[in-house]
């Protein structure tokens, strides 16, 4: 279709008079067209099934209808047009093309190797700690949005950019266990997954970590 378009378009620049508005028009509408087909040009079929990135294990998607966002560009993934892959671990998705630029680490093997939460509410230290750089991609980020806007992980306390952190909410395991708060926070990227890995897991002592909140809470009478 964009090739098809891109074809007449051409044939349109050339009926119209020389330098008029229309023609001008015509010429931007064909350069757009043209940037579009670039983009979703895809090295597909020679792709190989299996790929291995920083503890990732991606599979080949063969869904061609399901629309889902790309992890590392955060732009859509076209499945009729793009090869794509999601990680069978902690079910990362990502283009072909952004394989190679992968910077997270799989969370699943966090979950796997120290199966653990942070206790600690909201633990920030400022963007200054990060030389005002995303906590995963190390793009440079401020409060005022400029070169891009610096978003805050209640999880981690860590800052990151709008391309690792897109304003997902979760449940934080701290502000459950100290205040007995289950109102989902804005999460990274990472933290939503890793958060959603370990969900199911039996590793909050909370006798140990917070003894008192079996005194207010009644459910947690009744489960002693």
């Amino acid at each position: 279709q964009l090739r098809r378009a891109i074809e007449e378009c051409k044939r349109l620049i050339l009926a119209l008079p020389e330098h008029s508005e229309r023609q001008k028009d015509a010429v931007v509408r064909l350069i757009h067209l043209r940037l579009k087909l670039q983009e979703l040009k895809d090295p597909a079929e020679d792709e190989p099934n299996i790929r291995v990135v920083l503890e990732h294990r991606f599979y080949k998607e063969k869904s061609k209808s399901v629309k889902q966002m790309c992890d590392k560009c955060s732009t859509i993934i076209w499945g009729l047009i793009q090869t794509w892959y999601t990680c069978t671990g902690c079910y990362y998705r990502c283009h072909s093309k952004c394989l190679p630029l992968v910077s997270r680490p799989c969370v699943r093997a966090q979950v796997s190797h120290q199966a653990e939460y942070q206790l600690s509410i909201c633990p920030e230290s400022g963007l200054d700690s990060q030389d005002y750089r995303c906590a995963e991609c190390r793009a440079p980020i401020s409060l005022r949005g400029v070169p891009s806007e610096a978003r805050q992980c209640d999880y981690t306390g860590l800052y990151y950019c709008s391309s690792c952190h897109w304003n997902d909410l979760a449940v934080v395991p701290a502000r459950a266990i100290h205040n007995w708060d289950f109102e989902p926070r804005k999460v990274s990227r990472c933290s939503m997954r890793y958060l959603a890995l370990m969900v199911s897991r039996p590793v909050l002592k909370l006798r140990e970590i917070n003894p008192l909140l079996f005194n207010y809470v009644e459910e947690l009478v009744e489960i002693r």
